[in-house]
């Protein structure tokens, strides 16, 4: 039974006029309703992208071409497409991508049909460029609790001679979740005045520590699991997932702990300025779904063991029962400031770290 039918038999799924009613009010482009119809096309790095495509076509008629690959090659995509946009959306993790897009004028304003809880108001951009649909933070510590009893308590720690040759990270020119993260960790270690340089002395005494860089969360949490490293920084959801999904043994436990201060890493949707005006209709449409507790409770079957482990950002959501409690120590970076300095420290970063 594919998922819209599970939804529909758990009662999760009765979309109506009523059940509708939060979407937008502009122009209509139902196929019930006789209007024009368009097909979205929809990058995306989700592991709930597709299902929640499917799930919203089911309820509105409306096709979705889902174009899914990781963050970093979508990105370049669309810069690659920037005279000529093939994309009506852009659904990855991580708000600094889209306001470095916002600071290019490619992104069409929209104020979603939302009840935000606190978080969620906490990281509206405040042009309403972007739309966050989910949270969660980067990074998590996961570590072999079967091989080291050794636990830091700070990224500080991490330089010390008991991690040595035994840290893993991704890619961030690969992984949407790791810019942040290092951006995070600039934030921190010296502000926006002084993080750049504080940060690249961070991580290239990291990397003489023995630093190891993978693509992605899958890759780094490989490493973990055939003993090439002993602790990883990843998403908070890839981290959680491979716990929920691991039957501990002699060898392998994996353990999730969180240093502080670890990074607000939202789920965002933007729309592209350039779509056509049905598109962009259709578009604002499938955020306000996404949105709604029948899109949120879709978005949990599409990777309950990885993406689908995100904290609501709007009231009266759903989450999976495996989702631990949201961390203490947790800081949101100025995605405007950090955004825009993406491509130099990236560059930075696979020129002297990787």
């Amino acid at each position: 039974m594919n998922v819209v039918k599970r939804l529909a038999a758990l009662g999760l799924i009765a979309v109506s006029a009523a059940a509708l009613a939060g979407c937008s009010t502009s122009a209509s482009a139902s196929s019930t309703s006789g209007a024009a119809v368009e097909p979205l096309v929809l990058y995306a790095a989700e592991g709930y992208d597709a299902v929640t495509a499917k799930a919203f076509t089911a309820a509105t008629g409306i096709p979705v071409k889902v174009v899914d690959d990781s963050t970093g090659p979508l990105l370049t995509k669309i810069a690659a497409e920037k005279n000529n946009p093939q994309w009506s959306m852009l659904w990855v993790d991580g708000d600094t991508a889209f306001a470095a897009l916002d600071k290019q004028g490619a992104l069409l304003p929209y104020k979603a049909h939302a009840d935000w809880n606190s978080v969620g108001t906490s990281i509206l951009p405040s042009d309403n460029s972007y739309t966050p649909t989910g949270t969660t933070v980067m990074a998590a510590l996961i570590y072999n609790a079967a091989r080291t009893t050794t636990v830091p308590a700070s990224y500080q720690d991490l330089l010390g001679s008991a991690y040595s040759g035994k840290v893993g990270m991704n890619d961030p020119s690969q992984s949407g979740p790791t810019y942040p993260f290092i951006a995070g960790v600039m934030n921190q270690l010296g502000g926006q005045s002084d993080g750049v340089a504080a940060g690249e002395d961070y991580f290239t005494k990291l990397k003489s520590n023995g630093l190891k860089v993978f693509p992605t969360n899958g890759d780094t949490l490989h490493a973990l699991e055939t003993g090439q490293i002993d602790y990883g920084l990843i998403q908070s959801s890839a981290a959680t997932g491979e716990v929920v999904k691991t039957k501990p043994t002699a060898k392998f436990r994996p353990t999730v702990a969180y240093l502080p201060k670890s990074t607000l890493l939202p789920g965002v949707i933007g729309i592209d300025k350039g779509a056509s005006p049905v598109q962009q209709a259709e578009a604002k449409k499938f955020i306000d779904f996404a949105l709604s507790p029948t899109g949120q409770a879709v978005m949990l079957t599409g990777a309950p063991s990885g993406d689908s482990l995100f904290w609501p950002v709007v009231n009266n959501a759903p989450s999976l029962k495996q989702l631990p409690s949201f961390p203490a120590a947790y800081q949101r970076i100025d995605p405007a400031f950090w955004g825009p300095k993406q491509p130099e420290v990236v560059t930075w970063f696979d020129s002297n770290i990787k």
